[in-house]
């Protein structure tokens, strides 16, 4: 009998639900009963299937007549956490006396109705010597007989088998482990980080289910042990969130998906799928840290063990005790880690916490685990407002560079930091929906921290620097606004750790506008005096501006790279030097024309002299860009040119990465001429040719070229892949950021051929386009356009409206 039905027998003698259609009507049931899930469904699953094999296995031996033999169950399949859709990793081991023929029979009719029911099958035969020795020469098949268990037949075969493969993996620790590592990090290296991913492997990404296993592994080395604290919950977290994938899928999937998270939150019993990613997170992170101190343990041991017989050498049968060399008050290190000191008292000491962290950053070392445990279990709680000792080795610690994030993490896994800063509790873990974000909201905190800490030369104040690039985006923990909600949050905490009343107000305005340069120097037209004036109103004075433009900087390289270039860092240091002299008290650099570039001016006048577009190609290698151009065109103004040009690049597959387009006028020389500068990349394959590039321009311009048509053409070809829905796209009107245009951005998914519907869509409003700023972030594009009437006026309100939804309908 087991847990899930009561066997019946039929004329055959046997149980009824050994047969394949018994088994799988039993599985079936079982996967569909709701108040069955996670541990108690997989025991279950695995309880059901051995009895199913074991009832298989004795009919298969009374057909065969093979005896000695006994059929194991390793890997997952042994732990007895079987998924609904996972495989079965089986083993038939014998004592090698039956015969060949009779030995293939029996493993047919254990086989055979495995793969009948579309069951997944990794098998093997193999005597207890040959499983032993194939152990000893891959690794992977070692790790999975350590989990072996019986399920039918001679178990004195597999007892005699686990005892010489776990003796076997203790006496190679010191060569096994090392490979183990070694296949971890090579894992991690092409699954990447499991709590960072918005699609990520549940199995194979770092702090995943392999993960886990791994520390199984070196636990059984009795070599060394991970932290067992909230390891076994992350599992099992773990293995319930591929447990509800299988069952939506209907798959032997491990990656969750984004176009299934909201059905695998609703199986879990979560509120959406944020919350699901975010528990996933939180598991991932607790078995990556395990593993972290795990694989360090292991190093120490292994370093000690070889170092052993040469310091006996050195020293007879003395031993020698551990150098301990000081790092800060209470803080020494030990042993290649920070550790407390002898006569550290860490229930006196309310600063001993963050001098410990700051002290292990400063040095770049790794922390002891048992030394943030015990900060955790007896530090004195700070009082508030923070000493200034406090505030400074905070600083500190945020200020170290690259070695902050391990030490963070540690202290943050004990619960260190929330108890230093409560607000880090909304945002810990905290997934982040927009592609061009490679972090959750935490991390990518600390990372802008990081960054930051590079840039502290270039401001005066580098604590508030620090400061604001911990708290940035401490907002998204809340409703709303991220940069409104996170300025309150802000203030408060600066009071808490102990700034001033008028440094408090700094983080606030900085928290508040983070976004405002890169918004503003991307999307927004410089040569309009009321944005640098916006800008200057918003900062405030100049020290502020030269924390923000670090801070811009910072946050954006700690975003990922399609959040930071060459091209944007030039247009954000433009913007800030023209709010500079605003602030200064200089007249406004913004108020004048605009002027041209000597290479512009050439093409300008090429242009006016021949009326026909002229342009210049310029290959630029940039760190995020492998093969990027610079593309200047001057056309005479005319109808059309917007639409045409990007029609164009679109034809000969330019990537557009960021333009402007603005009109000039040049003395001595009748006309205007619209000058564009584009940021392209090839979509793939090298650069088209320039002249190339002009005849299409002309072509398009003169209309014997259906830009249109080709585009669609090519969309027939080849149509786009099935996958996650975008929004659609959205225009609206900008107030109040330019006197002399009405301003539209349009937010849409970045296609080929984008640039090409707005400027037609534009054209057919009758408006002109007096300049457009563009920006590509990963899979979205932020287009700004100025635009004014036939006469050079802005829109008014109602005819911005409407001119906003005619575009908004035709991109749709």
């Amino acid at each position: 009998m087991t847990s899930v039905e009561q066997h019946t027998t039929g004329d055959s003698g046997e149980p009824s639900g050994a047969g394949p259609s018994g088994y799988a009507a039993a599985r079936l049931r079982l996967l569909q009963e709701e108040s069955r899930s996670g541990p108690s469904r997989r025991s279950a699953l695995a309880a059901l299937t051995d009895d199913w094999l074991a009832a298989l296995f004795a009919t298969a031996q009374r057909e065969t007549g093979v005896r000695g033999a006994a059929l194991v169950a390793v890997g997952g399949y042994g732990r007895a956490e079987l998924s609904p859709r996972s495989d079965l990793d089986l083993l038939l081991l014998h004592d090698g006396k039956a015969e060949p023929r009779a030995l293939s029979a029996l493993a047919d009719r254990l086989w055979y109705p495995v793969w009948d029911l579309g069951v997944a099958l990794d098998h093997s035969v193999r005597t207890p010597a040959e499983a032993r020795k194939t152990a000893g020469e891959d690794l992977k098949v070692h790790l999975g007989l350590l989990d072996a268990r019986p399920v039918a037949g001679d178990a004195g075969l597999l007892a005699g088998l686990r005892t010489s493969v776990l003796a076997d993996w203790r006496n190679q620790a010191a060569r096994r482990l090392p490979q183990l590592h070694s296949l971890c990090r090579e894992r991690a290296e092409q699954a990447g980080e499991l709590r960072f991913l918005l699609e990520p492997d549940l199995k194979e990404a770092r702090g995943g289910l392999r993960d886990a296993t791994a520390l199984r592994a070196v636990a059984a080395s009795w070599l060394a042990d991970a932290p067992r604290e909230g390891l076994a919950d992350a599992r099992r977290r773990l293995l319930d969130a591929r447990d509800a994938l299988h069952l939506v899928t209907g798959r032997a999937t491990d990656r969750l998906a984004l176009q299934e998270q909201d059905q695998v939150a609703a199986r879990l019993g979560l509120l959406d799928a944020d919350a699901l990613l975010r528990e996933v997170y939180e598991a991932a992170r607790v078995v990556a840290y395990a593993g972290d101190v795990t694989w360090r343990e292991v190093g120490r041991v292994l370093r000690a063990r070889a170092a052993r017989p040469r310091l006996r050498g050195l020293l007879g049968t003395r031993g020698a005790a551990a150098e301990r060399a000081p790092l800060a008050e209470g803080v020494v290190e030990s042993d290649g880690e920070a550790v407390l000191a002898l006569a550290a008292r860490p229930d006196r000491d309310p600063v001993l916490a963050l001098r410990f962290g700051a002290a292990a950053a400063q040095a770049g070392l790794p922390v002891s685990l048992h030394a943030v445990r015990r900060l955790a279990a007896q530090a004195k709680p700070l009082p508030v407002p923070w000493p200034a000792e406090a505030r400074e080795q905070l600083v500190t610690l945020l200020g170290a560079g690259e070695p902050t994030v391990a030490v963070w993490e540690a202290l943050e896994a004990e619960g260190l930091i929330t108890r230093l800063l409560p607000d880090w509790e909304r945002v810990r873990c905290r997934p982040q929906r927009n592609p061009v974000h490679t972090w959750t909201v935490d991390r990518h905190l600390i990372e802008t921290a990081v960054r930051a800490s590079a840039l502290t030369r270039r401001v005066g104040r580098p604590d508030l620097l620090l400061m604001a690039a911990l708290l940035h985006d401490i907002g998204k923990g809340w409703p709303g606004d991220h940069s409104v909600a996170g300025e309150t949050i802000a203030r408060d905490v600066a009071a808490r750790v102990g700034f001033d009343a008028q440094d408090a107000a700094v983080l606030g305005v900085l928290v508040r506008h983070h976004l405002l340069l890169i918004d503003t120097a991307t999307r927004r037209d410089l040569d309009d005096p009321a944005t640098v004036r916006s800008v200057a109103d918003a900062v405030g004075s100049p020290g502020t501006l030269e924390i923000l433009h670090a801070l811009t900087e910072a946050d954006a390289l700690a975003t990922g790279p399609a959040a930071w270039s060459t091209w944007r860092g030039s247009l954000v240091d433009d913007l800030v030097a023209r709010v500079a002299s605003v602030l200064r008290g200089a007249p406004s650099a913004a108020a004048e024309p605009a002027i041209p570039t000597t290479e512009q001016e050439r093409l300008a006048v090429e242009a006016l002299r021949t009326r026909e577009p002229v342009l210049a190609l310029l290959a630029r290698q940039e760190e995020d860009d492998a093969v990027g151009a610079e593309l200047v065109v001057a056309v005479p103004d005319q109808p059309g040119v917007l639409p045409a040009v990007a029609g164009v690049l679109a034809l000969h597959r330019l990537t557009v990465r960021a333009a402007d387009l603005r009109s000039l006028e040049l003395p001595d020389l009748p006309g205007e001429v619209l000058v564009l500068r584009w940021r392209v990349a090839a979509e793939y394959g090298s650069l088209p040719q320039a002249a190339r590039l002009r005849t299409d321009l002309i072509r398009a311009l003169d209309g014997s070229l259906d830009i249109q048509a080709k585009l669609a053409d090519r969309e027939a070809a080849y149509p786009r892949r099935r996958g996650v829905v975008p929004p659609p796209p959205r225009v609206t009107v900008v107030p109040e950021v330019s006197s002399t245009a009405t301003v539209l951005e349009v937010r849409a998914p970045d296609a080929v051929g984008l640039l090409h519907r707005v400027g037609r869509a534009l054209e057919a409003s009758g408006v002109r386009v007096r300049s457009a700023h563009v920006s590509t972030l990963g899979a979205n594009a932020v287009d700004s356009l100025y635009v004014v009437d036939p006469d050079g006026k802005p829109l008014p309100p109602p005819a911005a409206a409407a001119l906003a939804a005619a575009l908004e309908a035709a991109l749709r």
